[in-house]
């Protein structure tokens, strides 16, 4: 019984650590699948939310990717798949997406910020030049 108990702990464990799917030979690696995930995310949020600009500019998301990225379809379908038979790795490649997406989500925040404070101090010089011209014209009339 004990033996039996160990055997099936053995297989047990051999089993989790299998791969379901043997590497590619043309695997994209992690760092640019991270970069790849991305992108991918940032431009299927840009067309979800104006895909008039896309279209304006005969961009087909994708296609843009994978140009950029000097790969095709097949071999980031095949890319995905093994990474995603990977749970753990596949996983940290997800939170690595998540993570990079914060940091450029927080940099556009506060670009924006410095980008309004520069715009209210302009409207305010605006303001103060027009007060300090009503002032110099006088009336006309005793």
């Amino acid at each position: 019984m004990r033996r039996i108990k160990y055997f099936v702990l053995i297989v047990f464990l051999t089993s989790c650590g299998e791969q379901l799917m043997e590497k590619p030979k043309d695997l994209i690696p992690k760092e640019q699948m991270v970069d790849i995930l991305k992108d991918l995310a940032v431009i299927n949020a840009a067309k979800n939310t104006n895909i008039s600009i896309l279209k304006e500019h005969n961009i087909e998301p994708t296609d843009y990717i994978f140009k950029k990225y000097n790969i095709d379809s097949a071999r980031f379908v095949e890319s995905d798949t093994y990474y995603a038979s990977l749970p753990s790795e596949y996983e940290a490649i997800y939170e690595e997406v998540e993570a990079n997406l914060e940091k450029e989500k927080k940099i556009l925040q506060e670009a924006n910020k410095i980008n309004d404070s520069l715009k209210a101090i302009e409207m305010e010089k605006k303001r103060s030049s027009k007060q300090q011209k009503s002032k110099k014209v006088k009336d006309s009339l005793p």
